[in-house]
């Protein structure tokens, strides 16, 4: 086995301890118990409560998204922007093979059919270069829609994934949705504060789906949020979202069916106070990334994945890249069994049971890093 000895000793000094380094935990330094305090107080601890809309406020303020709503997870905000952007079953989507499972549950409980178009090399996001090559190759524009020509099914949306917080290449994305009558849908679950030319992920496509899970960024203990440039698409799926109860002091009538999808005010308050700390927890994770850099450089067969170009990355998860699945196995054995934790990337969607039948498109850059990448500790340090 190799030995990773210098590494292990890295890690534990970048932050300042000889006990077991987790992957990614939660900072809570603000005003989160105050406003804890404050909802049990006043009673509003459901789904109603000045929390609610003020992180919904804040965080459209912050991404410069016209029109926030927050729901109970990230898998709740990609549910929800697929139904709100007219994917029906048996509609194909595009997406890519690494991601987190997310992804494809929310396109299962719309019946939708996933298509696995490889990464880039230099994010390890949707790669307009494959998605532009499967388009060419297998589809149809009739009637102003977009069908495969092998499966005769509607292909109606991309959704691209912004791995690890590092933004794909976007703009071209965009112009190939637009070529080809496809909705887009960002999964920006990791990426709150990453930025592709100055604008916020998640404000580029018809609508962005942030995820606050207890690893993330910033954390409502679970959480999600959608984001939208559409601020009438945005009232649509407040209302959907909160059982779709149309406004009455004491009637409940509902208007169509909806989700109680609603985040609970207690939640909200939690994220409001982790907001107040966004910028710094970002200064930070940057900076680590920064050393980790550093340090790789004069590690052989090791490389530090960078932020792509143009972008401005939260690096939510650190990632290094091994030279073969022999040395990621090795590497991912020697850490753990030494106060490290470390993991590879999510087992890859085409690979799992489930989504095995899905089309793809060979996920040459795909595989590769999946046999190479290992996630290494990345949570925020305040000195």
């Amino acid at each position: 086995m190799a030995d990773f000895t210098d590494i292990v000793d890295f890690v534990h000094s970048l932050y300042g301890t000889r006990d077991f380094v987790p992957l990614s935990v939660p900072k809570f330094v603000g005003n989160e118990k105050k406003y804890l305090e404050e909802c049990i107080d006043t009673t509003f601890v459901s789904s109603v409560g000045k929390f609610v809309d003020r992180f919904e406020e804040e965080i459209a303020q912050y991404t410069g998204a016209k029109k926030a709503v927050v729901c109970v997870s990230g898998t709740n905000a990609l549910h929800m922007s697929l139904m709100l952007c007219g994917i029906k079953r048996d509609d194909e989507v595009l997406t890519q093979a690494l991601t987190f499972i997310a992804t494809c549950n929310a396109l299962s409980y719309i019946g939708a059919h996933p298509v696995f178009i490889d990464v880039d090399r230099t994010t390890m996001g949707l790669s307009p270069n494959a998605m532009k090559e499967w388009l060419v190759k297998n589809t149809r524009i009739k009637n102003g829609e977009c069908y495969n020509k092998n499966t005769g099914r509607r292909v109606k949306a991309c959704i691209p994934m912004h791995t690890f917080g590092h933004p794909v290449r976007i703009e071209e994305i965009i112009q190939l949705c637009f070529e080809y009558h496809l909705e887009l849908i960002e999964d920006a679950a990791e990426s709150i504060g990453s930025k592709y030319k100055g604008q916020h992920t998640g404000t580029f496509g018809k609508v962005g789906a942030i995820s606050f899970n207890g690893n993330k960024t910033i954390t409502t203990g679970g959480g999600g949020m959608m984001l939208f440039q559409d601020e009438e698409l945005g009232m649509l799926a407040k209302h959907i979202t909160t059982q779709a109860k149309v406004p009455h002091r004491w009637e409940f009538v509902h208007d169509q069916v909806g989700y109680n999808y609603r985040m609970p005010n207690i939640n909200a308050a939690i994220g409001c106070a982790q907001l107040e700390h966004l910028d710094e927890f970002i200064a930070s994770k940057r900076k680590i990334a920064k050393e980790y850099a550093a340090f790789f450089k004069n590690i052989d067969n090791i490389d530090f994945f960078e932020e792509p170009e143009d972008c401005f990355s939260n690096y939510w998860l650190n990632a290094v890249i091994l030279k073969d699945k022999a040395t990621q196995l090795e590497f991912l054995e020697y850490t753990n069994d030494n106060g490290i934790m470390t993991r590879p990337i999510w087992e890859l969607m085409n690979r799992l049971p489930m989504f095995r039948h899905c089309q793809n498109d060979g996920l040459k850059n795909t595989f590769w890093f999946a046999d190479r990448v290992v996630n290494i500790p990345s949570s925020v340090r305040l000195e």
